[in-house]
């Protein structure tokens, strides 16, 4: 009998072992004191240290390390999360207290954040199925809301001076739940709501956007809202990238006339939120596919090849594609010991005749780039570009929502028709382009947002053509002050040659006749994990050598300069230099700029000074394109308002004639023609006006 009731004794105990052990919060608890990585570390004990040390209230869990653990305890955590979390909530706090216990009763609750949890699913393909389950999206932050207080637990003292009973409520739904009669004293609407004895929770509203090169052509993006709590708020800011795992929720739609309806949103409450900064993440390279990469890195023609793949069914253009093959691959960002920030990307602008592929470019680039947008310039707003302020309908809060700049942050804009863009539109484009932030101070917000984004535009000229004996600024419907910010500007002319033009009808032809493909030494996939590589990987700097020749090569034509002749290059192309270089020695995956990189990015130099920034004698002459005119025209400019000038004191402040200031401008060499033009334009620029028809005097 003995015997038998301690086998019973035996039983009853060997099941509540194997209870305890089932229990979920045993599961985790055993999870955090005794999972070692590959190298046999405690990872979870390291990390719960870390958060003690760092007063953190939250611990990440890679889902792959529970995967490996305990797949049951992984399957609960995706099919019941509410229940499994608050587990792995209660089971932390628990090892915390055995590490500190004063730490753990100070913060009072922790947090289990779970990374990767669930399958990846695409914003697109969210459906019913995935309701009240833990899943992980991928997208864009394109709004962030405010931050508000939730109330968690409501504390409620009754009004009854003889009760002065104290009652807490939980807050779990959406709306505000509080007791109608005083449990002690049996009185109605004796209780009183109390703030100060309550605990509230922050919570965020973020809206989520699939990624611009996930969206079906033709199709509008679509999003998710999600609710961030406690210490995820403030994590992120439009424009950032984010994989963010959640219990996928659901919210009853209502209408004012039928009331509640049967139809519900989803929404994602947010369990772990993680901030993808780099646009060049977003492409995935296996080992096999850096074997490769560097295999092709040691070729000593890679440059020439990496410039032949770049829109392969383009005829030419050959200069254009080296360029956009260094504003691909980039310079590298600078921070001064001062924090002066010196930008890495690299802007290009296409001037050309209508019908010379600028478009197809342009578009070949955005989809090309590891983080590429395409816009045209007629259909772009400059909040559109930048960021704008909107407010949500439900409730009646202003979000900041992100343009397409700061959705392309370390990847390429492509604008398309710039010249086409509003005035007011384009300017928001200076900032941009320069410091590489957007700026914004509307409805009471006041933020900085990245665009660290390389720009390739087009323009068509103003008449149709591009005229050669015109400078770029009267070319092209575009201010200088944008002109200026281009480190390269290239024009596309259609000028008959009979060679050229035979050479290009045959790869036109060959081309629709289907009876060929381009033939291009890299597929735009493997160019594109290759472009990633290098960005995410080198960091090149110049060498003594490489400063020396770039330095030659600017005192060299600073040195053409005197007193009358034309300025032919500023700082800006010395930094264009160092940018165009740095990009090189990128795309041969080199960590030092050679002088042969400096050589070939000053031939480029050279040929966008011979065809946009030279005089009509053919010098040199950077102003066309820093203020819009050349030197000697800025030179007769002046005396032009200096003979006004002579003229006015001739006349004791009289107005002066047409006819006066023609006959004098001529004796000084300066044609009628030219004359005209410029009383024209000074008087649009507010220097001289006139008093009555054909005649001047000087502001």
């Amino acid at each position: 009998m003995v015997s038998s009731r301690g086998g019973v004794g035996a039983l009853e105990v060997e099941r509540v072992v194997e209870a305890k052990l089932q229990d979920p919060i045993v599961q985790f608890t055993e999870f955090f004191k005794s999972f070692a990585d590959s190298k046999g570390n405690l990872k979870y004990r390291e990390r719960i240290r870390q958060m003690i040390v760092s007063g953190l209230k939250s611990l990440v869990i890679d889902f792959d390390d529970l995967l490996l653990f305990d797949d049951s305890l992984a399957k609960g955590v995706v099919d019941k999360p509410r229940e499994y979390v608050e587990f792995a909530s209660i089971a932390l706090y628990d090892v915390v207290k055995t590490e500190s216990r004063a730490f753990a009763e100070k913060v009072g609750r922790f947090h289990a954040r779970f990374r990767g949890a669930g399958d990846l699913v695409p914003i697109r393909k969210i459906r019913a199925e995935h309701v009240n389950k833990m899943i992980t999206i991928e997208g864009v932050i394109v709004r962030a809301s405010n931050i508000k207080q939730k109330l968690v637990e409501g504390t409620f003292i009754c009004k009854n001076v003889e009760c002065r009973e104290i009652i807490k409520i939980p807050q779990d739904s959406r709306t505000f739940s509080y007791p109608n009669i005083c449990p002690r004293c049996g009185k109605r609407g004796v209780l009183e709501f109390s703030p100060e004895n309550s605990t509230f929770m922050d919570v965020q509203t973020l809206v989520v956007q699939e990624r611009p090169e996930d969206v079906p052509s033709g199709q509008l993006p679509r999003s998710i809202e999600v609710f961030v709590a406690d210490d995820l708020v403030d994590k992120v800011r439009p424009g950032d990238r984010v994989l963010i795992s959640g219990i996928l929720s659901v919210r009853q739609e209502h209408s004012p006339k039928l009331g509640k309806l049967t139809t519900f949103m989803t929404y994602l409450e947010a369990n772990h939120v993680e901030v993808s900064t780099k646009g060049v993440e977003d492409v995935e390279i296996t080992p096999e596919d850096e074997e490769e990469i560097r295999k092709a890195a040691k070729d000593p023609n890679i440059v020439e090849k990496i410039v032949k793949s770049i829109a392969p069914s383009i005829y030419g253009m050959d200069e254009i594609k080296e360029a956009i093959a260094y504003m691909l691959f980039g310079g590298v960002p600078k921070v001064m010991p001062d924090g002066v920030k010196v930008r890495g990307d690299i802007h290009v602008l296409i001037v050309g005749d209508p019908g010379t592929a600028k478009s197809q470019l342009l578009q070949y680039v955005a989809r090309l780039a590891p983080r590429g947008i395409y816009t045209s310039g007629k259909g772009s707003t400059a909040a559109g570009l930048t960021a704008t302020v909107v407010r949500d309908k439900n409730t009646g809060d202003f979000f900041l929502e992100a343009g397409a700049l700061v959705l392309a942050d370390n990847g390429i804009a492509a604008i398309d028709e710039i010249d086409k863009m509003r005035d007011e539109d384009r300017v928001a484009m200076h900032e941009a382009m320069e410091q590489q932030t957007v700026s914004i101070a509307k409805a009471g917000i006041v933020a900085t947002l990245n665009a660290r984004t390389s720009i390739l535009a087009a323009a068509n000229p103003r008449f149709g053509r591009y005229m050669s004996n015109r400078p770029v600024s009267e070319n092209i419907n575009l201010p200088v002050t944008i002109l200026s910010r281009f480190d390269f500007i290239f024009v596309t002319t259609d000028k008959p040659d009979k060679a050229r033009d035979s050479a290009l009808a045959d790869h036109v032809l060959t081309l629709r006749a289907m009876k060929g493909e381009p033939v291009a030494p890299f597929s735009p996939d493997f160019l594109r994990k290759y472009i990633a590589y290098a960005r995410k990987h080198v960091k090149p700097r110049l060498t003594d050598e490489a400063i020396e020749k770039i330095k030659e090569y600017f005192l060299s034509l600073r040195e053409r300069a005197s007193e009358d002749s034309p300025v032919p290059i500023t700082v800006r192309q010395l930094e264009t230099l160092v940018r165009a270089a740095e990009a090189r020695a990128r795309m041969a995956l080199r960590s030092e700029v050679t002088a042969e990189d400096t050589a070939a990015v000053i031939r480029l130099m050279d040929h966008y000074l011979r065809t946009v920034g030279s005089d009509a004698a053919g010098r040199p002459d950077i102003d066309i394109i820093m203020t819009g005119k050349p030197r000697s025209v800025q030179q007769k400019l002046v005396r032009i308002v200096e003979i006004v000038e002579e003229l006015q004191k001739e006349l004791q402040g009289g107005p002066v004639s047409r006819e006066l200031i023609f006959e004098r401008a001529e004796k000084e060499g300066i044609d009628k023609a030219f004359v005209e033009r410029a009383l024209k334009q000074l008087i649009n620029d507010g220097v001289l006006f006139q008093p009555r028809d054909g005649y001047y005097k000087k502001v």
